[in-house]
Protein backbone atom coordinates (compact mmCIF):
# COMPACT_ATOMS: atom_id res chain seq x y z
CA UNK A 1 0.00 0.00 0.00
CA UNK A 2 1.46 3.34 -1.05
CA UNK A 3 1.93 6.00 1.59
CA UNK A 4 0.10 9.26 1.10
CA UNK A 5 2.16 12.13 -0.25
CA UNK A 6 2.86 14.79 2.32
CA UNK A 7 1.60 18.27 1.64
CA UNK A 8 4.37 20.66 0.65
CA UNK A 9 3.96 23.43 3.21
CA UNK A 10 6.75 25.39 1.49
CA UNK A 11 4.24 26.13 -1.29
CA UNK A 12 2.32 28.31 1.17
CA UNK A 13 5.28 30.65 1.63
CA UNK A 14 4.53 32.99 -1.28
CA UNK A 15 0.77 33.33 -0.64
CA UNK A 16 1.48 33.90 3.06
CA UNK A 17 4.01 36.62 2.25
CA UNK A 18 1.58 38.25 -0.17
CA UNK A 19 -1.29 38.24 2.31
CA UNK A 20 0.97 39.46 5.11
CA UNK A 21 2.26 42.46 3.18
CA UNK A 22 -1.22 43.57 2.14
CA UNK A 23 -2.67 43.13 5.63
CA UNK A 24 0.16 45.21 7.10
CA UNK A 25 -0.63 47.96 4.58
CA UNK A 26 -4.34 47.60 5.42
CA UNK A 27 -3.83 48.01 9.17
CA UNK A 28 -1.33 50.88 8.83
CA UNK A 29 -3.60 52.91 6.52
CA UNK A 30 -6.67 52.12 8.62
CA UNK A 31 -4.99 53.44 11.76
CA UNK A 32 -3.20 56.35 10.10
CA UNK A 33 -6.22 57.63 8.17
CA UNK A 34 -8.86 56.42 10.63
CA UNK A 35 -10.94 54.91 7.84
CA UNK A 36 -12.01 51.28 7.95
CA UNK A 37 -12.33 51.22 4.14
CA UNK A 38 -8.56 50.77 3.84
CA UNK A 39 -8.67 47.76 6.13
CA UNK A 40 -11.35 46.19 3.96
CA UNK A 41 -9.80 47.22 0.64
CA UNK A 42 -6.24 46.01 1.14
CA UNK A 43 -7.31 43.11 3.34
CA UNK A 44 -9.62 41.86 0.60
CA UNK A 45 -7.03 42.28 -2.18
CA UNK A 46 -4.31 40.57 -0.15
CA UNK A 47 -6.61 37.70 0.78
CA UNK A 48 -7.83 37.31 -2.82
CA UNK A 49 -4.26 37.17 -4.11
CA UNK A 50 -3.25 34.77 -1.34
CA UNK A 51 -6.16 32.46 -2.16
CA UNK A 52 -5.38 32.57 -5.87
CA UNK A 53 -1.68 31.85 -5.35
CA UNK A 54 -2.54 29.15 -2.80
CA UNK A 55 -4.89 27.43 -5.26
CA UNK A 56 -2.24 27.77 -7.96
CA UNK A 57 0.34 26.10 -5.71
CA UNK A 58 -2.01 23.29 -4.69
CA UNK A 59 -3.15 22.30 -8.18
CA UNK A 60 -1.30 19.95 -10.56
CA UNK A 61 0.99 21.79 -12.92
CA UNK A 62 -1.30 21.57 -15.96
CA UNK A 63 -4.24 23.02 -14.02
CA UNK A 64 -2.41 25.77 -12.11
CA UNK A 65 -3.63 28.34 -14.61
CA UNK A 66 -6.97 28.32 -12.79
CA UNK A 67 -5.37 29.65 -9.62
CA UNK A 68 -4.13 32.70 -11.48
CA UNK A 69 -7.47 33.13 -13.24
CA UNK A 70 -9.21 32.98 -9.87
CA UNK A 71 -7.01 35.79 -8.54
CA UNK A 72 -7.58 37.82 -11.71
CA UNK A 73 -11.35 37.68 -11.33
CA UNK A 74 -11.41 38.15 -7.55
CA UNK A 75 -9.23 41.28 -7.71
CA UNK A 76 -10.08 42.58 -11.19
CA UNK A 77 -13.84 42.33 -10.69
CA UNK A 78 -13.56 44.01 -7.29
CA UNK A 79 -11.62 46.92 -8.81
CA UNK A 80 -13.88 47.33 -11.82
CA UNK A 81 -17.30 46.49 -10.38
CA UNK A 82 -17.13 47.56 -6.73
CA UNK A 83 -14.68 50.48 -6.78
CA UNK A 84 -15.54 51.54 -10.32
CA UNK A 85 -19.21 50.89 -11.08
CA UNK A 86 -20.65 50.88 -7.55
CA UNK A 87 -18.40 53.41 -5.82
CA UNK A 88 -18.11 55.44 -9.05
CA UNK A 89 -14.38 55.98 -8.97
CA UNK A 90 -12.52 56.55 -12.21
CA UNK A 91 -9.98 53.73 -12.05
CA UNK A 92 -8.54 54.61 -15.46
CA UNK A 93 -5.10 56.23 -15.59
CA UNK A 94 -6.79 59.58 -16.32
CA UNK A 95 -8.67 59.20 -13.05
CA UNK A 96 -5.37 58.77 -11.23
CA UNK A 97 -4.05 61.97 -12.83
CA UNK A 98 -7.21 63.92 -11.99
CA UNK A 99 -7.37 62.75 -8.37
CA UNK A 100 -3.65 63.43 -7.88
CA UNK A 101 -4.03 66.98 -9.23
CA UNK A 102 -7.06 67.50 -6.98
CA UNK A 103 -5.26 66.24 -3.91
CA UNK A 104 -7.87 63.51 -3.35
CA UNK A 105 -6.40 60.47 -1.64
CA UNK A 106 -8.98 58.36 -3.46
CA UNK A 107 -8.99 54.63 -4.12
CA UNK A 108 -7.64 55.23 -7.61
CA UNK A 109 -4.61 57.12 -6.28
CA UNK A 110 -3.89 54.47 -3.64
CA UNK A 111 -4.28 51.73 -6.23
CA UNK A 112 -1.78 53.29 -8.62
CA UNK A 113 0.71 54.14 -5.89
CA UNK A 114 0.62 50.65 -4.40
CA UNK A 115 0.04 48.36 -7.39
CA UNK A 116 1.80 50.24 -10.15
CA UNK A 117 4.51 52.40 -8.59
CA UNK A 118 5.62 50.96 -5.24
CA UNK A 119 4.35 47.40 -5.72
CA UNK A 120 6.64 46.51 -8.64
CA UNK A 121 9.64 47.08 -6.37
CA UNK A 122 8.58 43.90 -4.57
CA UNK A 123 6.20 41.96 -6.82
CA UNK A 124 7.53 42.99 -10.22
CA UNK A 125 4.71 43.36 -12.76
CA UNK A 126 2.62 40.76 -10.97
CA UNK A 127 -0.37 43.11 -11.21
CA UNK A 128 -0.47 42.51 -14.98
CA UNK A 129 -0.41 38.75 -14.58
CA UNK A 130 -2.67 38.30 -11.58
CA UNK A 131 -5.01 41.26 -11.05
CA UNK A 132 -5.63 43.37 -14.17
CA UNK A 133 -9.32 43.65 -15.07
CA UNK A 134 -8.46 44.19 -18.74
CA UNK A 135 -6.22 41.13 -18.93
CA UNK A 136 -8.75 38.96 -17.06
CA UNK A 137 -10.92 39.20 -20.22
CA UNK A 138 -8.14 39.16 -22.80
CA UNK A 139 -6.62 36.02 -21.27
CA UNK A 140 -9.87 34.17 -22.09
CA UNK A 141 -9.34 34.68 -25.82
CA UNK A 142 -7.96 31.79 -27.91
CA UNK A 143 -4.45 33.08 -28.69
CA UNK A 144 -2.55 32.16 -25.52
CA UNK A 145 0.65 31.38 -27.43
CA UNK A 146 2.03 34.04 -29.71
CA UNK A 147 3.84 32.01 -32.38
CA UNK A 148 4.87 34.98 -34.50
CA UNK A 149 7.03 36.93 -32.06
CA UNK A 150 6.77 40.51 -30.89
CA UNK A 151 6.38 43.37 -33.36
CA UNK A 152 9.09 46.00 -33.22
CA UNK A 153 9.74 49.47 -34.55
CA UNK A 154 7.03 52.08 -34.04
CA UNK A 155 4.91 49.55 -32.14
CA UNK A 156 7.30 49.85 -29.19
CA UNK A 157 6.34 53.50 -28.71
CA UNK A 158 2.55 53.23 -28.88
CA UNK A 159 2.06 52.77 -25.13
CA UNK A 160 4.32 55.74 -24.41
CA UNK A 161 2.28 57.78 -26.89
CA UNK A 162 -0.89 56.59 -25.14
CA UNK A 163 0.53 57.64 -21.76
CA UNK A 164 1.48 61.07 -23.14
CA UNK A 165 -1.91 61.63 -24.77
CA UNK A 166 -3.75 60.62 -21.58
CA UNK A 167 -1.65 62.96 -19.46
CA UNK A 168 -1.94 65.73 -22.05
CA UNK A 169 -5.74 65.39 -22.17
CA UNK A 170 -5.96 65.60 -18.39
CA UNK A 171 -3.71 68.67 -18.24
CA UNK A 172 -5.68 70.34 -21.03
CA UNK A 173 -9.00 69.73 -19.28
CA UNK A 174 -7.56 70.71 -15.90
CA UNK A 175 -5.68 73.88 -16.83
CA UNK A 176 -7.42 74.85 -20.05
CA UNK A 177 -11.08 74.15 -19.30
CA UNK A 178 -11.00 74.29 -15.48
CA UNK A 179 -12.23 70.71 -15.18
CA UNK A 180 -13.04 69.74 -11.60
CA UNK A 181 -13.27 66.24 -10.21
CA UNK A 182 -16.69 65.28 -8.94
CA UNK A 183 -16.14 62.37 -6.61
CA UNK A 184 -18.50 59.40 -6.98
CA UNK A 185 -20.45 61.19 -9.71
CA UNK A 186 -21.94 60.05 -13.00
CA UNK A 187 -19.11 61.89 -14.76
CA UNK A 188 -16.54 59.64 -13.12
CA UNK A 189 -18.67 56.60 -13.92
CA UNK A 190 -19.03 57.56 -17.59
CA UNK A 191 -15.29 58.16 -17.86
CA UNK A 192 -14.61 54.71 -16.40
CA UNK A 193 -17.16 53.00 -18.65
CA UNK A 194 -15.98 54.80 -21.77
CA UNK A 195 -12.33 54.08 -21.09
CA UNK A 196 -12.91 50.41 -20.41
CA UNK A 197 -15.11 49.92 -23.48
CA UNK A 198 -12.34 51.43 -25.62
CA UNK A 199 -9.68 49.28 -23.90
CA UNK A 200 -11.65 46.06 -24.35
CA UNK A 201 -12.51 46.87 -27.96
CA UNK A 202 -8.88 47.63 -28.88
CA UNK A 203 -7.56 44.69 -26.86
CA UNK A 204 -9.91 42.15 -28.44
CA UNK A 205 -9.38 43.55 -31.95
CA UNK A 206 -5.59 43.42 -31.57
CA UNK A 207 -5.71 39.90 -30.13
CA UNK A 208 -7.55 38.59 -33.17
CA UNK A 209 -5.58 40.68 -35.68
CA UNK A 210 -2.16 39.67 -34.30
CA UNK A 211 -3.21 36.27 -32.88
CA UNK A 212 -1.89 37.34 -29.49
CA UNK A 213 -4.02 37.74 -26.35
CA UNK A 214 -1.48 40.07 -24.77
CA UNK A 215 -0.98 42.38 -27.76
CA UNK A 216 -2.78 45.21 -25.95
CA UNK A 217 -0.42 44.83 -22.98
CA UNK A 218 2.67 44.96 -25.20
CA UNK A 219 1.80 47.82 -27.49
CA UNK A 220 -1.07 49.99 -26.22
CA UNK A 221 -1.52 49.79 -22.44
CA UNK A 222 -0.02 52.88 -20.73
CA UNK A 223 0.45 51.19 -17.34
CA UNK A 224 3.85 49.56 -18.12
CA UNK A 225 5.31 53.04 -18.60
CA UNK A 226 4.84 53.44 -14.84
CA UNK A 227 5.78 49.89 -13.89
CA UNK A 228 8.90 49.26 -15.92
CA UNK A 229 11.18 51.57 -13.90
CA UNK A 230 10.49 50.15 -10.40
CA UNK A 231 10.23 46.59 -11.77
CA UNK A 232 13.91 46.74 -12.69
CA UNK A 233 14.65 46.59 -8.97
CA UNK A 234 11.94 44.02 -8.20
CA UNK A 235 12.80 41.58 -5.43
CA UNK A 236 10.57 38.84 -6.84
CA UNK A 237 11.61 37.50 -10.22
CA UNK A 238 11.66 34.23 -12.12
CA UNK A 239 14.85 32.32 -11.32
CA UNK A 240 16.23 28.99 -12.43
CA UNK A 241 18.71 26.17 -12.10
CA UNK A 242 20.99 26.09 -15.16
CA UNK A 243 22.13 22.55 -14.35
CA UNK A 244 18.55 21.28 -14.74
CA UNK A 245 17.75 23.19 -17.94
CA UNK A 246 17.71 21.04 -21.09
CA UNK A 247 17.40 24.09 -23.38
CA UNK A 248 14.20 22.65 -24.89
CA UNK A 249 12.78 26.12 -25.44
CA UNK A 250 9.34 25.31 -24.01
CA UNK A 251 9.47 28.29 -21.63
CA UNK A 252 10.31 30.65 -24.49
CA UNK A 253 7.41 29.36 -26.59
CA UNK A 254 4.87 29.64 -23.77
CA UNK A 255 5.84 33.11 -22.52
CA UNK A 256 2.93 35.43 -23.40
CA UNK A 257 5.29 38.43 -23.36
CA UNK A 258 7.81 36.87 -25.83
CA UNK A 259 10.70 36.76 -23.34
CA UNK A 260 13.63 34.47 -24.10
CA UNK A 261 13.50 32.97 -20.61
CA UNK A 262 15.95 30.13 -21.25
CA UNK A 263 18.78 32.53 -22.15
CA UNK A 264 18.55 34.22 -18.77
CA UNK A 265 18.56 30.90 -16.94
CA UNK A 266 21.41 29.32 -18.91
CA UNK A 267 23.52 32.43 -18.32
CA UNK A 268 22.97 32.14 -14.56
CA UNK A 269 20.71 35.20 -14.32
CA UNK A 270 17.20 35.69 -13.08
CA UNK A 271 14.70 36.87 -15.71
CA UNK A 272 15.64 40.54 -15.86
CA UNK A 273 13.19 41.62 -18.55
CA UNK A 274 10.83 44.36 -17.44
CA UNK A 275 8.23 42.75 -19.69
CA UNK A 276 7.82 39.82 -17.29
CA UNK A 277 4.33 39.75 -15.74
CA UNK A 278 5.01 36.84 -13.37
CA UNK A 279 2.25 34.73 -14.94
CA UNK A 280 4.35 31.58 -14.26
CA UNK A 281 3.50 30.09 -17.67
CA UNK A 282 7.20 29.31 -18.12
CA UNK A 283 7.42 27.66 -14.69
CA UNK A 284 4.38 25.46 -15.35
CA UNK A 285 5.58 24.21 -18.72
CA UNK A 286 9.13 23.37 -17.57
CA UNK A 287 9.27 19.54 -17.40
CA UNK A 288 12.67 19.29 -15.63
CA UNK A 289 11.45 21.90 -13.11
CA UNK A 290 14.39 24.16 -13.79
CA UNK A 291 12.37 27.33 -13.12
CA UNK A 292 11.14 28.86 -9.90
CA UNK A 293 10.83 32.26 -8.22
CA UNK A 294 13.20 33.92 -5.81
CA UNK A 295 13.56 37.06 -3.70
CA UNK A 296 16.89 38.75 -4.33
CA UNK A 297 18.53 42.05 -5.23
CA UNK A 298 19.56 42.65 -8.83
CA UNK A 299 18.94 45.16 -11.60
CA UNK A 300 16.68 44.33 -14.50
CA UNK A 301 17.55 46.04 -17.75
CA UNK A 302 18.67 43.30 -20.11
CA UNK A 303 15.75 42.74 -22.49
CA UNK A 304 15.96 39.39 -24.25
CA UNK A 305 12.81 39.28 -26.38
CA UNK A 306 11.71 37.33 -29.45
CA UNK A 307 10.75 39.60 -32.33
CA UNK A 308 8.87 38.82 -35.50
CA UNK A 309 11.25 38.25 -38.40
Amino acid sequence: MKSKEKFDYASLKLPAIMMGIFWVIAVVLWQALENVFYLFNFGYIGTALGVGIGVYSALPRRKRLWGRRLAQFLVGAYMLVFLGLIERENMQIEGFFFYALSGFFAGSVIHYLVAKLAGPLIFNRGWCGWSCWTAMILDLLPYKRNKRGRLKGKWDYLRYLHFGLSLGLVLFLWWGLDYTVQEQSLTELYWLLGGNIIYYAIGIALAYALRDNRAFCKYVCPIPTLQKIPSRLALLKIAGHPEKCTDCGACDKMCPMDIRVSEYILSGRRVLSTECILCFECVDVCVPEALDTSFALDYGKLELLTFKK
